[in-house]
């Protein structure tokens, strides 16, 4: 062997070592890690100042705790749920929807699904071509068959999320009104578990609510419990609910550029812990001494088992 070529089988293992120890570093998987994305919001509305790791504060159990990691998030995966049984008139929203898909950064994926019968079908797969996923947008079907359950389809989804170890947020369009399970609530047997597996996957989810066809959807019980559902989905995991009272929202557009704004501002922040030889979830808080800014975050994180 040359010595032109050892050098450069050096140079290679050394950028191969490098890479999988930055990528050790993004992941939460093993080593009783865990990774969750923290939005930074301003006050009244404006845009954050950046955040640096000194000014953060970390709780975990009630105990302080050293951030391993914290740094700006690049890449997103950005996936986008219709629900099947909306009113068909919501398509009027779908240009403000594609203008939204389209002001993403050339590092976020986005994918487009529809929730119909208690499952995410997938209309475009996580792509960068953003123009390619704006074109997946169509009609909603406007059939309460197709409904179901919107937290299964949400569930559906984030079983076949990719790893990658970074951040992620899936927004769901829909009155979140469960026709599949039923019932008086006050709560919806499945949002619970699309709250954990959102949390152990780093996985923020935000709605906005807008009626489904037929006359059940207008019941104000009802739609104040589908309110209150995606209200609770959306709070434990970091993202937010945004709805007009109960009736159709005037416009996406507002809420789409807020969500986008955060979008904007997330950071990802690793601790490490003793997650056990099965992992486990754990109560965080966060504070800090800036006084224009406060995190928003799911309330707890999942500390993947050591390996």
């Amino acid at each position: 062997m040359t010595v032109q070529l050892r050098r450069a089988v050096l140079l290679l293992g050394l950028a191969l070592l490098g890479m999988s120890a930055g990528l050790a570093a993004q992941t939460p998987a093993g080593g009783g890690k865990a990774i969750i994305t923290v939005t930074a919001i301003g006050k009244k509305d404006a845009a954050p100042p950046a955040v640096s790791k000194d000014d953060v504060q970390l709780t975990v159990n009630k105990e302080r705790k050293q951030i391993a990691g914290w740094a700006k998030g690049d890449s997103l995966e950005l996936a986008i749920l219709i629900d099947d049984a909306l009113d068909t008139s919501v398509a009027t929203q779908w240009n403000d929807l594609r203008d939204f898909i389209m002001a993403q950064p050339a590092g976020t994926s986005v994918a487009v699904a529809y929730a119909s019968n208690s499952t995410a079908m997938i209309a475009q797969d996580f792509t960068t071509d953003h123009a390619l996923a704006a074109k997946a947008l169509r009609i909603p079907r406007g059939n309460l068959g197709a409904a179901s359950s919107p937290y299964l389809a949400v569930i559906d989804w984030l079983k076949r999320w990719p790893a990658t170890g970074g951040r992620g947020s899936l927004l769901l369009i829909s009155s979140g009104i469960d026709y599949f399970r039923g019932g008086f609530g006050p709560f919806y047997p499945d949002v619970d578990t699309a709250v954990d597996r959102a949390q152990r996957s780093n996985i923020n989810l935000w709605s906005i609510y807008s009626p489904t066809v037929g006359h059940r959807s207008r019941s104000f019980f009802l739609a104040n419990m589908g309110q209150n559902n995606l209200a609770k989905m959306t709070d434990q995991t970091g993202g937010e609910t945004y709805y007009l009272g109960t009736s159709a929202p005037v416009s996406f557009k507002p809420y789409l550029d807020e969500i986008n704004m955060h979008l904007n501002n997330q950071y990802l922040l690793g601790f490490v812990g003793d997650g056990g030889a099965k992992g486990k979830f754990v109560r965080l808080q966060l504070k800090t001494e800036l006084h224009d800014v406060e995190f928003s975050h799911a309330n707890n994180a999942f500390i993947w088992p050591a390996k």
